[in-house]
């Protein structure tokens, strides 16, 4: 339902304490706040989305491709709590 973005943008953001997620294009900010809060069991203070248009998309051989809407979500937490997910490599 949710799927974390593991980039290096992703992962910088993280440690300032804001996480990305891609969820379901239709969800609202109040979904996306308990659906974080009880899956990863933290309080979610504010959320932030970017909605990404579908369509059409033509390949370079000339294909047609239908690309389905997303919606992607920007989490920040209440101070010290933290997502295990997007911790990175440990020296």
């Amino acid at each position: 339902m949710i799927k974390p973005i593991l980039t290096e943008k992703s992962l910088a953001e993280a440690k300032a304490g804001r996480y990305s997620f891609w969820v379901p294009a239709r969800s609202t900010k109040h979904q996306i706040k308990k659906l974080i809060g009880e899956t990863f069991g933290v309080h979610v203070v504010r959320v932030r989305t970017q909605s990404r248009a579908g369509g059409i998309k033509t390949t370079l051989t000339r294909r047609k491709i239908t690309v389905s809407p997303q919606k992607k979500a920007i989490v920040s937490l209440k101070a010290k709590e933290k997502i295990d997910l997007f911790e990175g490599e440990k020296k």
